[in-house]
This record gives C-alpha cells, sequence and structure tokens, in this order.
C-alpha cells in the first residue's frame, strides 16, 4: 500500500517519471494506510526513485521471462511497454493475489504482457509452484526482489537467492533492494521500525556488500547510488538517501547479470 500511494501521488506530477493508473484505484480498494503517512512522508520520494529505476532495469533487460517476488500492488504488467511474448509470473501470498486480481477486475485492467499470478508463501515451495505455472529455467529470465530481503530473517534471504540463481539461465538479469546496518540503526528509522513491528513486517537483515554477496551466487552486479539516480531524473536526493544526512547508511539499488 505504501509502495502503491507513492506511485499514486506521483500521477499528479507534470513531469512524473512514469505512469500508473492503475495505482489510485488499488489504494482506494485497500483501504486507508494512515499509520503509514510518516513511513511514507520520509521515504516517498526513494519509492518513486526506486520505481522508475526499477522499470528501467527491467525495460532494458528485455528477457522473454519476468518474476516479480512479493509483487504485491505492482502493475508493472500493465502499465510498461513489454516487448511482444513477454511473460510476466507474479508471486506472492494467496489472499494477497486473491484481492489483487478482484480490484484489478472492477479496474478493468488489461495486461500488456501474458501475466500469471503464482500464490505461494516465499518461505515454502515456490519454485515448484512457479515451473508449474509454466516458467521455463532453461530460458533467460529477468526478476525483480524490490522492498524485500530486508523483511526477511537472513537465512531465508540466502534462501531466496540460492534458488533465484539456480532457476537463472546465463544472461538472466536480477534487479534488488536491500539496506546496510547503519541505515537499519538510523535514528530516524525508529519509528518507521515501530510502526512495521506493528504490522509483524519487522526488518530483519541486512547486508554489507551487495556486489560480493551477488558474486558469490554467479551474478555481475553494479549498485546505483539514490545521488546518481536524482540526478539523472532532475529531483532532489531523498533526505533518507543523502549522504550528507545519514553518512554511511545506505539503501542498495543494484542491477546484476547472470554469469556462472
Amino acid at each position: 500500500m505504501l509502495i502503491a500511494a507513492a506511485r499514486a501521488n506521483e500521477q499528479s506530477r507534470l513531469r512524473r517519471l512514469f505512469n500508473d493508473p492503475l495505482a489510485a484505484g488499488l489504494v482506494e480498494a485497500a483501504g486507508s494506510a494512515s499509520d503509514l503517512n510518516g513511513v511514507k512522508n520520509l521515504a516517498g520520494d526513494h519509492f518513486v526513485l526506486r520505481t522508475r529505476y526499477f522499470d528501467d532495469q527491467l525495460l532494458e533487460s528485455a528477457q522473454p521471462q519476468v518474476v516479480i517476488m512479493a509483487a504485491g500492488l505492482d502493475t508493472r504488467a500493465f502499465r510498461l511497454q513489454w516487448p511482444p511474448g513477454t511473460t510476466l509470473f507474479e508471486l506472492d501470498l494467496p489472499e494477497l493475489i486473491e484481492f489483487k486480481e478482484d480490484a484489478l477486475h472492477d479496474l478493468r485492467a488489461e495486461p500488456a504482457c501474458d501475466r500469471v499470478t503464482v500464490p505461494c508463501d516465499l518461505r515454502e515451495d515456490w519454485p515448484t509452484a512457479l515451473i508449474r505455472a509454466g516458467f521455463d529455467p532453461k530460458r533467460p529470465t529477468a526478476w525483480l526482489l524490490e522492498g524485500l530481503f530486508m523483511f526477511l530473517p537472513p537465512d531465508a534471504g540466502e534462501r531466496i537467492l540460492y534458488w533465484v540463481s539456480a532457476l537463472s539461465a546465463k544472461g538472466s538479469t536480477l534487479a534488488l533492494e536491500h539496506v546496510n546496518r547503519a541505515f537499519r540503526d538510523l535514528p530516524q528509522m525508529k519509528a518507521v521500525h515501530r510502526r512495521f513491528d506493528r504490522l509483524d513486517a519487522r526488518w530483519q537483515s541486512d547486508v554489507e556488500d551487495p556486489v560480493g554477496w551477488l558474486a558469490g551466487y554467479g551474478w555481475q552486479a553494479e549498485v546505483t547510488h539514490q545521488v546518481d539516480l536524482a540526478a539523472r531524473h532532475d529531483r532532489a536526493v531523498p533526505a533518507i538517501t543523502d549522504p550528507l544526512k545519514v553518512g554511511d547508511a545506505r539503501i542498495w539499488l543494484a542491477a546484476a547479470v547472470r554469469t556462472g
């Protein structure tokens, strides 16, 4: 809901970084997220830049298969201009997918690619569910893991990255977000953590060297700093990612290519 609300707010800008005509309708269907307004005010600009970053990474990779892990209220299957023949898989919990399908039906949304929903729990045997849904591990894939890893215990995150790597043909791409420990420990984040704790969504992991971490699984990665991302799109650097305000704290935005 937080990310969809940030996407909806972006639509009021004259020079918006992306178009998302479905975001507002999904937020309305989901109900109020007022108890998370503090999080939105702190990180909303980051969510917008992050959305554009991952949009660009997925389209530039131009893979025949796209997998969005923990898709939530993601609308990329509907709002991006996918190459002909693209199949996009959305993985998330069954009850969330059921809600989203009902909301999209009410909004008369039509996907711009072959969209396949995969109801599953990422703590369980999601690879089997994905393959049964039509995923082919022999074909190159573009993976997106946005806003996921920090919410997982370290062993669960490693297990997901292991299986993503095992299912990826050479030349596949991966885009992800993670944070370092300094970011988790920021004073500005204390109120955020309290709110997430009340939702049973506490942050549980971090990584200090995302490039080295991904290399260990056969990926060649590059990190883009939000300062550079903001400059690229002529936007102010979000305060929560500005080194002048947060020092060594980092939200990592990384893109990688499968080399092994």
